[in-house]
């Protein structure tokens, strides 16, 4: 197994692509604590993870929230070897859009719980791996929307800012710490079918456009078990030699032009 007697935290961990990732890390051999701001979502993914995992109810935007699942997994599962950050979200309905129509609200709304949230929970992993003198892996979500732009469906610019916010904190931290042996890395992923994307989901159009602009595999949106496999390498010791990239995994996204 990929990820035998590893310890992680996945935060965002409760439901769509953070707990299809925790659920592969598990069947991998890890031992995983999940974070989620839903007590529900969070009591659901604690069933599912069948004994391997813990659930806690956290905001990720909270200091305090990283720290202390990072803290769980070392006292209930003896260790910490790697960090997935996959909290993040729309704030289109605060008032993200177009920049011509982005409010102050919408656009601090989609700062903090896309990349001050990621930066709070980097900055909690690094400190621990630093502490247990031991380096480790942190995988950050990045989304394709931070490099390749889609204007008609998916004009959200405070949301593509932080998401190519992500890659250039990535790459620069990566760089940083690679001489402490923390490796650091981005998936990101094109239209997924997740409780973010139910406005696309539910719109044909925007459905018609993503079968053109992610035409591979008959043309589709994505699923969260697309991630897995790429998640599962970065959290195991195949990719110790690999720091500061950024894998996209988008069905063709970002090479084909989309009909409208």
């Amino acid at each position: 197994m990929w990820l035998e007697s590893k310890k992680i935290v996945v935060i965002g961990g409760t439901t769509g692509m953070g707990l299809s990732a925790a659920l592969a890390f598990v069947r991998e051999g890890a031992q995983v604590v999940v974070v989620g701001r839903n007590a529900e979502s969070c009591a659901t993914a604690e069933q599912q993870l069948d004994g391997n995992g813990l659930a806690m109810s956290g905001d990720a935007s909270d200091p305090q929230t990283a720290p202390k699942a990072i803290a769980l997994c070392q006292q209930i599962f003896g260790g910490f070897d790697g960090l997935f950050h996959v909290a993040g979200g729309s704030g289109r309905r605060f008032g993200d859009g177009p920049l011509h129509e982005i409010t102050p609200e919408g656009w601090n709304y989609t700062i903090n719980i896309n990349l001050t949230s990621l930066m709070l929970s980097n900055q909690a992993a690094v400190r621990a791996f630093r502490a247990q003198g031991t380096g480790g892996t942190i995988l950050n979500m990045g989304s394709v929307l931070g490099s390749s732009p889609s204007p008609t469906y998916f004009a959200t610019h405070a949301y593509a800012a932080v998401k190519s916010g992500v890659i250039g904190f990535t790459k620069s931290v990566a760089a940083y710490y690679a001489n402490d042996n923390i490796r650091v890395n981005v998936l990101a992923p094109a239209l997924v079918e997740t409780p973010m994307s139910q406005r696309a989901t539910t719109n044909d159009a925007i459905m018609s456009f993503t079968r053109t602009k992610q035409p591979l595999d008959g043309g589709r949106i994505g699923q969260p078990t697309d991630l897995d496999g790429a998640a599962v390498y970065f959290m195991s010791d195949y990719s110790a030699f690999t720091t500061g990239q950024v894998l996209t995994i988008d069905g063709g996204w970002s090479v084909s032009e989309g009909q409208v």
